[in-house]
């Protein structure tokens, strides 16, 4: 099933937006603000994202910059009241894929969200992640490492997809716990500490070489030495 981020601070346009989604058998999450909707966007779990224009804190055009600069290629259509010419050719240059204008036709809406999911699955999507001999297939929704399956939980699994997508690449506990948790961090908690060690067992048995390795005072990364 399709995952569609909804970032919208007005929660009846959102209940509106999700109603209508989930009635094309997509899954839905809904967040009201930019700095959360971007959080939650740079984990990487989701098809495609609605985007409101104006939002408190960042605007919908500095989510959108601020993802594409991280690398975060989901494509994103832009809903907004500003219907004038020049704010669509500036929610399409900052990275939007799409733009709709409100109010909107709910099947309308519905139908480009399709066509993104379409054009992304084509061209983009990958259906497993591979680092070294640690295999992780998005479809199944499995892992193995060589030949042996592992026993993944279902937010183990989330978090070996979020350290695997940015495989190479230092990931501070902040980062992990607001892409895999999805929400701020509380510095005080060791959650992170209690599911790295769990997947390492897992993941990192003695015979193997280690894949996940720790950055003292900064985090993990997650890479085949």
């Amino acid at each position: 099933m399709a995952r569609v981020l909804i970032i919208e601070d007005d929660r009846v346009t959102a209940d509106e937006i999700c109603a209508e989604l989930q009635r094309y058998g997509l899954d839905t999450e809904w967040v009201g603000d930019g700095a959360t909707g971007l959080e939650r966007a740079r984990g990487g779990f989701y098809d495609a994202i609605t985007l409101d224009r104006m939002l408190p804190g960042l605007d919908g055009l500095t989510v959108v910059t601020k993802l594409r600069e991280y690398g975060v290629q989901t494509p994103v259509l832009m809903i907004s009241a500003l219907s004038d010419a020049d704010e669509r050719v500036r929610g399409l240059r900052a990275g939007g894929d799409d733009y709709l204008t409100k109010p909107f036709n709910p099947d309308e809406m519905a139908a480009r969200i399709e066509v993104l999911l379409r054009r992304h699955a084509n061209v983009s999507r990958p259906m497993a992640l591979r680092v070294g001999d640690l295999q992780l297939d998005l479809i199944d929704r499995t892992a193995r490492r060589g030949e042996v399956l592992l026993d993944l939980l279902p937010t183990e699994f989330r978090l070996l997809e979020f350290l695997m997508r940015h495989s190479g690449r230092v990931l501070t506990r902040t980062m992990i716990f607001e892409a895999v948790w999805g929400y701020h961090f509380d510095p005080g908690t060791n959650v992170i500490e209690v599911h790295i060690g769990r997947l390492r067992r897992k993941l990192d048995p003695p015979e193997r070489e280690p894949l996940i390795h720790t950055v003292r005072g900064v985090g993990y990364v997650l890479e085949a030495r």
